[in-house]
């Protein structure tokens, strides 16, 4: 994506990502990057805080 015509068709045809959009891509990379292993605790990590936000807020459920 070094090329600048590209990354400027690209932006033309699909508009500028919002940051959010641009946070999760840098999550993702560095979320694959973990081993297996670490990938794995980061899942159960992430499940445990959903739950127990659910438990704590009922809106959530």
């Amino acid at each position: 994506m070094k090329n600048p015509t590209f990354v400027a068709e690209l932006q033309k045809r699909l508009g500028a990502p919002s940051s959010e959009t641009v946070e999760s891509l840098r999550l993702l990379k560095a979320f694959l990057k973990l081993a297996p292993g670490q990938r794995f605790e980061i899942i159960e990590l992430v499940e445990r805080l959903a739950a127990d936000s659910a438990d704590s807020d009922p809106t959530l459920s």
